[in-house]
Order: C-alpha cells, then structure tokens, then sequence
C-alpha cells in the first residue's frame, strides 16, 4: 500500500483519449458495505431511509472519463455481482430507479490482495476478476523504482504549490538524489508527505529545496547528524515529526513565544508556521501559558 496506484491511474486517465473527461476514485474498503452501492450507483429521493435528495453515483459522474475503483479486493461478494452486470452491460441503476441509465467509463481497479487466491478462497469472483484482469499493471515499492523519484519529486512539489498558492519551489539536483538513496518504507504516501514537510521548512525567499534542508528532515536530530547517539525509532515519517515537534517547541521558549520572530528564524512565513504548528498538535497560546505558570 501506499505505492502510488491512483498517481499511476490518474496518469493512465490523462494519457488516454479520455483526458478531456472526469477522474472518479473511491476506496472500496473504506466504504460500508451497506453504502457501496449508492456510493457507485446512486440513488433516487426516498429509495430508503435517510435518502433526502437524488444522489449520482460515482459511475455517472465519471461519465466519459475514467473511474478508479481502489481496493476492489475489499468489495463484497454482493456488490461484486451488481459491478460485473454494470461492466458487462454499460448500465447502471441508481436505488429506487425503475430505469437503467447508460455510462460510457474507463473502469481501472487496483488492490493490494492476491485476487487469485481470494477467488480460490471463494471470496472473490471468477467471472468477475476475468472481467477485469485485462491489462494488469504490477506496482513494485518505490524503493524498488527510484529512478521514479525525481519526476515524482516535481509532481508533488507543483502540486503541493498549487493547492496552497505557494510560489514553486524547485529541489536542488542533491536534494534529489539524498531522497533517492533512501528507502522509503513508507512508498509514495510517505514520499508526498515528506515533500510537503520540506517545503514548510524551507525558507520562502530562497525558491529552491537544497541539500541541507533534506539532510535536515531525513536526520531528525542533532545527535544522530553527528553521530553522537542512537537512531531514534519508529518510521521516517515519526521521526520527522518528533524532530520538528521539538524543534519548533525549543525556538518558542527561546524567542519567547515570539510568533513573528520565530517565522523568521525558522525561514517561514506566519500562516505556513501556524499551519505546521497545527499539524504537529501544538497549541501555542497554551505552551505560552504553560511556560508562565512554570515561571510562577
């Protein structure tokens, strides 16, 4: 898990004729299996209890795009049934429906599950997973793919930029190659986190990533960068955040809670160093009263 399938079934989307069309993506196994179906087929006003309004399912807002069905190894075997008749016959029927409505969708699927063995086991179909084991793509982890890194490394940076109306910032070709030369255990999920951790320390005027910020991150505390101690435990992504936890609580007592001065020394701006504070549990006015009544 983790490995980047809907980065590779987006890609597959907008390499395709169907570009111009929606992207749809649902995680089967993090749907009830009691809302599955009007999550995928809809629903039409009163078909049940709670069914204010009419609801389009993800297949006819996919309409001539594409529709990734995530974890589709997690899918009920009722629910199996009603997806082989939609893929087999282009129609679907929302809840409460006494017509069939056409879909004209690209359906990619992905799982981390053997399916083979799950139909062995009778918990998958037969008929169903010859429907859909077409084309299969097998998705090694990214450790296993790092030449991979760097166009992921920019695609997470532009992206990262845009959804928070940053200035792009560019990875030095070092910076780059230290986070190719790690492991990575986390796969693309934890490469993307990383990026947008990166890019809330580094500083706003220097419109690059360079080497020593990584280094920074990938050695989260200052006895391990020189040596004088043991690693500290748990995954990349724990340690980051303990080491950034930390490093952001000692420059509060030391610029004394000083918000504006702390941006500064940090290299962020006010709104990205309240946004980190906050992703990290850290409750400033309240570590400023703590840290009164501990003078007291």
């Amino acid at each position: 898990t983790g490995t980047g399938k809907e980065l590779v079934a987006r890609t597959v989307h907008e390499k395709s004729p169907r570009a111009s069309g929606p992207f749809i993506a649902l995680n089967c196994a993090a749907i009830p299996a009691e809302l599955i179906e009007s999550e995928l087929f809809g629903h039409e006003k009163g078909s049940f209890t709670g069914a204010a309004n009419r609801h389009i399912g993800k297949f006819e807002q996919a309409e001539h795009g594409s529709l990734f069905l995530d974890e589709i190894g997690d899918m009920p075997l009722a629910m199996q049934a009603k997806l082989l008749r939609v893929l087999e016959e282009g129609e679907v029927e929302r809840i409460g429906a006494t017509k069939t409505v056409h879909v004209d969708v690209r359906v990619i699927v992905a799982t981390h599950r053997n399916l083979q063995a799950l139909v062995h086991d009778g918990k998958f179909r037969q008929d169903l997973f010859h429907r859909i084991y077409v084309f299969p793509l097998v998705l090694p982890p990214l450790r296993e793919r790092r030449d991979d890194i760097p166009a992921l490394v920019e695609h997470f940076a532009t992206q990262v930029c845009a959804q928070n109306s940053w200035r792009l910032v560019k990875f030095t070709a070092d910076a780059v190659n230290a986070l190719q030369n790690y492991s990575w255990p986390g796969n693309v999920r934890e490469l993307r986190n990383m990026i947008e951790r990166l890019m809330l320390l580094a500083p706003r005027n220097s419109g690059e990533i360079a080497l020593d910020t990584v280094e920074a991150v990938l050695m989260p505390s200052a006895e391990t960068r020189s040596g004088n101690g043991s690693t500290a435990s748990g995954t990349l992504a724990d340690r980051v955040e303990s080491f950034e936890r930390e490093t952001i609580l000692a420059e509060l007592k030391r610029t004394g809670f000083n918000v504006t001065k702390l941006a500064k020394t940090l290299g962020l701006e006010r709104s990205h160093l309240y946004k980190k504070a906050e992703q990290l549990g850290i409750d400033v006015r309240k570590e400023r009263r703590d840290d009164e009544l501990k003078q007291d």
